[in-house]
């Protein structure tokens, strides 16, 4: 009988897991086969590489630079001051944390992560925009650094997440040999568990990156939503912002509409080739 059920278990699994694929290549074909129209009408690479995003002109003045060079500034920012931050707090919670705090810890970690994204954008602009307006006097504190701030906020618990997993096998399996060689916990950590973690450590920035990239509500609150070339201090727009703040006033079937989905299409490229980079980055450093 339990060997019928594992392997009903199994099919289930497998099943489930065509059904996930098939639906992501659904997806994708859906979004390709919308923005291969306004392809057709504007090149790809015009598309990608002029910094002119006005809908009510002609269709070469469709262009996305800016706010592909604003999405990557704002996550990028994002992800430098998380990675750290995230790598510590991992360190701290594996090595010197005990169990049952440990566990609390992470239980506040992950109630993090679940708090809608409205609330983090609706936090940051009554507090981080109001705060960078009125102690550096600037005339708007919507900017590219506002919305990194508030986005290492919310990736934060999903680098920790990641890590903290790696971090507290690796000090669990080296602990043990190293206290009996009279080797203290600081060093254990520092020279072993960090350096055995650098694939978890990659796949939180990877995971952390594509979150960063994808959000849309709270980013799009406090980075001032103007497609120009984005300054750490100056206003940006993100291609998830673009599309949540124009994909309800564009007109179905217009060439804007359908180049809202490239948009849409270019990121989904971006993030694909950042994850394939990474992929061979952490391969490589694991054949060292």
């Amino acid at each position: 009988m339990w060997e019928v059920l594992d392997r009903l278990f199994e099919k289930s699994i497998k099943l489930l897991a065509f059904i996930s694929l098939l639906l992501l290549s659904f997806i994708i074909l859906f979004i390709f086969k919308e923005s291969l129209i306004f392809f057709r009408a504007v090149p790809i690479l015009k598309f990608i590489t002029r910094n002119t995003w006005n809908p009510l002109a002609a269709p070469e003045n469709l262009s996305i630079l800016n706010i592909i060079l604003g999405t990557l500034y704002v996550s990028i920012v994002a992800i430098i001051i998380a990675l750290p931050i995230g790598v510590g707090s991992s360190l701290l919670l594996s090595g010197y944390v005990k169990e049952k705090p440990r566990l609390i810890l992470r239980g506040l970690i992950d109630v993090m992560a679940g708090v809608p994204s409205v609330i983090y954008g609706f936090i940051g602009l009554l507090v981080l925009v109001k705060f960078f307006e009125r102690v550096f006097d600037f005339s708007s504190g919507e900017s590219v650094l506002a919305g990194g701030i508030l986005l290492s906020i919310m990736v934060l618990p999903y680098i920790i997440s990641t890590c903290d997993e790696t971090m507290g096998k690796m000090y669990e399996k080296y602990s043990i040999a190293a206290k009996a060689l009279g080797i203290s916990k600081g060093y254990i950590i520092r020279t072993i568990v960090l350096s055995q973690s650098i694939k978890g450590i990659t796949a939180a920035a990877v995971l952390a990156l594509g979150r960063a990239m994808g959000e849309t509500m709270a980013v799009m609150m406090v980075i001032g939503n103007a497609p120009i070339m984005p300054k750490l201090l100056g206003k940006c727009q993100t291609i998830p912002s673009l599309i949540a703040l124009e994909m309800g006033m564009a007109e179905v079937g217009s060439l804007h509409y359908h180049a809202l989905f490239a948009a849409g299409f270019v990121l989904m490229a971006i993030l694909l080739i950042i994850n394939i980079a990474l992929f061979y980055i952490k391969r490589s450093m694991s054949q060292l």
